[in-house]
């Protein structure tokens, strides 16, 4: 194990051997044995531990043998400890991702403070396989079927060349105590549903599951640094740059073949999702569309996409909107509004997809937070007006998932729109309407509306 372990870092990361490195150390077997083999190895380190108080006193106990341990071996030693609930809660977040950022926060804090050059995970080729299992079952490119990268930015996962079977031989051999983390074993959490009912019934197919996915992955590696070189390459060629804007020309992008593709290389790094640049290309040739990233915003103007930072006057809280039709990513989905004709056949119905009258509106309508107070007239409530708290009481909404709530009010400050779950019946379509304007919200980046 140990002569695998230096023939691993010598291949992909030699300056482990030379510069100091922080070892992410939890007290259970991997990272117990992570902390073995750079101990016996001779490697420069020091050991970081955190106490995220789930688990009561196992967590306490868990602290105690990385303490001891590191101790022993000569590693510095740093704790913190978190209320990871109470985070989680805050942020309307699971306890896992509470404790992911929490733990990522705290590591790049120390790494960064005490001048260690790399931050080490003891994430092993068991975990990669199951990462790239993960993204598969939720949909991805060439890059997510890599599984776990061996370095990102100052991350490096030295592991990742040893299965979990090899890990724990190892750990038995060498005399090495570890802790058990029940929470592991609970079919709860998506990971440890591929860990325990996916992978073997896989290595039912092929025993040697594991030896097979890390030949895969590294040719996937490989594939994806030569498309990635290539695409770099291309990119530079066709994009031309006006001072603070980017100007991408659209006849160049679909000669060049597989257009979504490639515009989501270029977006994607400015913020724009996957499903957004779709709708981006079937815009283009029209002319003064509007899409938003947090970070930046993007202009259909005929056969040129012009893409340039968001200004300071377009708050994330609080979107106006001065014309349709309009495109807008927000942190919970994607919101887009037309004003072409619509066939009564065509009328979809669904609290994500409205249709008012044009004719009520007045500019400029805003996006913004629900408010304390906000009241309207719900769709066949004409004259009885409910407020929005009573709304989303009724609907037994969480405190959290009432924060993401969103509203469009008209300039008169009539509220048109509960996105996502009501409109109003003021701005209904009748007889007599001309204008239909459409209003589509689609709610891809959360779950606030699962109930």
């Amino acid at each position: 194990m140990l002569d695998s372990f230096l023939t691993f870092i010598n291949q992909f990361n030699p300056s482990l051997t030379e510069v100091s490195t922080l070892l992410t150390v939890s007290g259970g077997v991997d990272s117990m044995a992570m902390m073995h083999l750079f101990h016996k190895a001779g490697l420069p380190a020091a050991v970081a531990h955190c106490n995220f108080g789930l688990r009561g006193v196992e967590s306490d106990e868990d602290e105690a043998l990385v303490r001891e341990t590191a101790d022993i071996y000569g590693f510095k030693f740093y704790v913190t400890r978190f209320e990871t609930k109470k985070y989680a809660d805050q942020f309307s977040v699971s306890t896992q991702m509470a404790a992911r950022d929490l733990r990522y926060t705290w590591f790049e804090k120390i790494r960064k403070e005490n001048h260690y050059h790399w931050v080490a995970t003891a994430h092993h080729l068991n975990d990669s396989i199951e990462t790239a299992l993960l993204n598969l079952s939720r949909g991805t490119g060439i890059s997510g079927f890599r599984g776990v990268p061996v370095i990102n930015h100052t991350i490096v996962r030295p592991l990742l060349y040893a299965s979990r079977d090899e890990i724990l031989a190892y750990a038995m051999q060498e005399g090495i105590n570890w802790r058990e983390d029940c929470s592991n074993e609970s079919l709860d959490y998506q990971r440890n549903v591929i860990r325990h009912k996916v992978i073997p019934v896989l290595k039912e197919i092929n025993p040697s599951l594991e030896d097979s996915f890390a030949v895969t992955a590294e040719r996937v590696r490989a594939a994806d640094r030569l498309l990635t070189e290539f695409l770099e390459n291309w990119k530079n060629q066709i994009l031309i740059s006006d001072g603070n804007e980017t100007r991408i020309p659209v006849d160049k992008l679909r000669e060049s073949g597989e257009p979504v593709y490639r515009l989501s290389f270029i977006l994607e790094p400015y913020g724009f999702r996957y499903r957004q640049v779709e709708q981006i290309l079937r815009s283009s040739g029209s002319s003064g569309k509007i899409f938003y990233s947090e970070t930046n915003q993007l202009l259909t103007d005929r056969n040129t996409l012009i893409l340039k930072p968001r200004g300071g006057d377009q708050p994330l809280e609080e979107i106006k909107i001065q014309r349709f039709p309009a495109h807008y990513a927000m942190a919970e989905g994607i919101l887009s509004f037309e004003d072409a004709a619509v066939e009564i056949k065509d009328i979809v119905k669904s609290a994500n997809h409205i249709y008012f009258d044009g004719d009520q509106i007045s500019y400029p309508l805003t996006v913004r937070k629900w408010q304390p107070g906000d009241k309207f007239a719900p769709l066949g409530m004409e004259g009885r007006k409910k407020k929005v708290s009573d709304l989303l009481i009724d609907l037994k909404l969480t405190v959290f998932q009432k924060e993401k709530v969103r509203v469009l009010v008209n300039g008169d400050d009539e509220i048109i729109w509960v996105i996502g779950i009501r409109t109003a019946h003021r701005f209904r379509i009748q007889s007599d309407t001309r204008q239909v304007v459409t209003g589509i919200y689609d709610p891809v980046f959360s779950d606030v509306y699962k109930r």
